[in-house]
């Protein structure tokens, strides 16, 4: 039987691939896990009682872009972030932006650009379903280095006009996973021009956006609305997951031009899953309400103050401006995240996992990724014990 040969190439999941490495070998110590991003923080305390309040909604269908109300209350979210006024055919409900990143693509691509094989642009390291979604509609993935050299950010700028002018999307990460660097505001008006000359699409990942250590990172519509750039050309991606530590709830949205929008939508009609209808009037009062997202926040500015503290003085080290990932320099990261392993339990991720091979180069073979999701004792905890290891 025949397969598609356009994923042959695909290398496993990152954690598949942290588990062939690892699990071999006995831990060195009690297991501390500082691999994945799942928020382990307490969830909103709203959360119990409306979803016992809603039971009997699971035995409806719901409705397939989101209840009128969950949509007033994102629009009015997006409103008091970013000053940004979008109607509610504007906006659609996913389960989690990496659906939405993936489905946006198949709904927006064009099949050539220009007469070509489109262009789909990714920072490198990424986060990997950008590369499935691109290689699923048949484009060309170009994967451009964010390195320290770029503010750890993709210099979509620097890229040939042949290669530029057949970019149907470009995908963008602020605050970035892995390394926590924040697009600012020449950062964007940039990237929103090129998109404009060259006529692309941006898909910002902002699903970060709220976990932030001085101040809030402007945001992609906020950015498009105040340069007057072309509503149809921004989709920004945001979850629940991060911001009210809801990772199990599998609710974000996505929200743009209300023509890119519309053919997400009829995507999802015919191949997509709404969110259960008690889901929903969750998000709804997770969106309307501040509160716990600032003390949140607190909690991991308080984790970045610690970091700081166990890391001062190592060349190389820069705590993240957004997000709960530290991006740590090492000679190779396999090796580190394996020495760590069988020395300590701690459990890292090696960079390269989240990267690709691009000019025989891989941005992300000399770093680790290390998640701040753990209670804060814990999280010191491994990240003495990884200083000691690593770089003692």
């Amino acid at each position: 039987m025949a397969f598609p040969e356009r994923f042959s190439n695909l290398p496993d999941y990152a954690f598949p691939r942290l588990r062939k490495l690892l699990d071999a070998h006995a831990p060195g110590g009690e297991p501390i896990a500082m691999t994945i991003g799942e928020p382990r923080h307490p969830m909103p305390d709203f959360v119990g009682p409306i979803l016992a309040a809603n039971l009997s909604g699971f035995g409806v269908y719901p409705p397939n872009d989101g209840t009128p109300e969950l949509l007033s209350a994102i629009t009015a979210w997006i409103k008091q972030r970013y000053t940004a006024s979008l109607a509610e055919d504007q906006v659609m409900v996913l389960n989690g932006t990496r659906e939405g990143l993936y489905n946006a693509l198949i709904a927006t691509c064009p099949e050539t650009k220009n007469g070509a094989r489109p262009v789909v642009l990714m920072p490198n390291p990424f986060y990997q379903v950008y590369a499935v979604a691109a290689l699923t509609v048949g484009a060309e993935p170009v994967y451009v280095p964010a390195t320290a050299s770029t503010g750890f950010l993709p210099d979509y700028a620097s890229l040939p006009a042949e290669v530029l002018n057949r970019v149907a999307v470009a995908y963008i990460c602020s605050p970035s996973n892995p390394q926590g660097a924040v697009a600012s505001r020449d950062y964007w008006k940039t990237l929103l021009g090129l998109a404009e000359k060259h006529d692309f699409l941006i898909f910002a990942d902002e699903c970060y956006s709220e976990i932030w250590r001085s101040a809030p990172p402007p945001g992609a519509l906020e950015m498009a609305a105040e340069i007057g750039a072309d509503a149809e050309r921004v989709f920004t991606f945001h979850s629940l997951s991060k911001r009210s530590n809801l990772p199990g709830l599998r609710s974000g949205f996505v929200a743009g031009g209300r023509e890119g929008i519309a053919r997400m939508r009829k995507l999802r009609s015919f191949a997509g899953a709404p969110l259960p209808l008690p889901i929903q009037r969750v998000s709804e009062a997770a969106w309307a309400d501040e509160t716990h997202v600032t003390e949140n926040r607190g909690l991991y500015q308080e984790k970045f103050r610690a970091a700081d503290e166990i890391f001062k003085g190592l060349q190389g080290f820069s705590g993240p401006e957004g997000g709960f990932f530290l991006w740590l320099p090492v000679e190779d990261g396999e090796a580190a995240a394996l020495k760590l392993w069988r020395e300590t339990g701690v459990r890292a991720l090696p960079g390269a996992y989240l990267s690709r091979d691009a000019g025989g180069q891989n941005p992300g073979k000399n770093y680790l990724r290390v998640a701040l999701v753990a209670p804060k004792e814990e999280m010191q905890r491994g990240l003495i014990q990884l200083r000691d290891c690593l770089y003692g």
